[in-house]
């Protein structure tokens, strides 16, 4: 089983979420945690394993041959990124707006374009017990998420056993990166929070799920502010809701030391506790 938990925005409690269900369901058999969030990945700060390994995350550029280049022009005519441009009497190769299609290689008539690896990011692994927890992070100044999000998640399935459980900590928002961290999930947990902009975001994320035909349930952070909007709207849409933690100050107080709420808080755990018994009785969990 694969769980991914998203959102559609950022700040409303994915880590939070994905850090606590992913420790608690440690506690009676494997599980594992990726990162997918490689911008900014910080599920790290409240998982203190020890450090398995480190691998370097590629994807392949072109290199200009000016050797063997002729000036015609057509690398930059098939870009359709504007990664590549022909000024004057020299080929310009932008990395960071290379997607690596490879259609400027392949349709060089002159083979002036060979593709080479360019290093984008990193893969870490730790391990805590029965929780191993896979992070992936972008290289600073590197602009494209998804081929650093698409091999962490090909590390997780390469590597482990297909009968443990998975928990991916996706992006926030809608976009590629999200589409990337999700499309293969076998269920999404959107998370929210009761307010205006939750439940405006929530929409944009529902939306997505369902283009891609994924099963998924919302889970509500901080609830206690806002208003009942956000269940409301689940009702209408008859979307799962599979829990609602609590908005405490010292569990605000506890994630900004880098504890793990369940771990500190009862209420938190009573809550965490609720939501995997939601996921059993969803079949999501069995």
């Amino acid at each position: 089983m694969k769980i991914t938990i998203a959102s559609g925005k950022g700040g409303t409690g994915k880590t939070t979420l994905a850090t606590n269900l992913a420790y608690l369901l440690s506690q009676k058999s494997p599980v594992i945690l990726a990162d997918l969030d490689v911008e900014e990945p910080n599920s790290g700060f409240f998982i203190k394993g020890t450090k398995i390994q480190k691998q370097k995350v590629f994807r392949m550029v072109p290199d200009w041959d000016k050797e063997k280049c002729v000036l015609c022009g057509n690398c930059q005519r098939v870009c359709k990124f504007n990664a590549v441009i022909k000024l004057g009497e020299e080929v310009l190769v932008f990395n960071q707006l290379c997607h690596g299609c490879y259609a400027c290689s392949e349709l060089c008539p002159q083979n002036a374009l060979p593709m080479k690896s360019y290093e984008v990011g990193k893969i870490t692994e730790f391990e805590q017990h029965n929780l191993h927890f896979v992070e992936g992070k972008l290289n600073v100044g590197e602009e494209q998420a998804v081929p650093v999000i698409k091999e962490t998640i090909n590390f997780v399935m390469n590597k482990f056993s297909p009968d443990i459980l998975r928990i991916f900590d996706a992006p926030p928002g809608t976009s590629c990166p999200v589409i990337e961290a999700t499309k293969d999930a076998d269920y999404i947990i959107l998370i929210t929070e009761p307010t205006p902009f939750g439940l405006h975001d929530l929409k944009l994320a529902v939306e997505v799920m369902r283009e891609l035909k994924k099963d998924f349930g919302v889970v509500i952070n901080r609830y206690g502010i806002g208003n009942n909007d956000v269940i409301d709207y689940c009702t209408n849409e008859r979307i799962p809701l599979l829990g609602k933690i609590p908005n405490m100050k010292k569990a605000a107080e506890a994630y900004a030391k880098g504890e793990l709420l369940c771990e500190s808080i009862p209420e938190i755990k009573v809550a965490m506790q609720r939501i995997i018994k939601n996921l059993k009785v969803c079949e999501v969990l069995s």
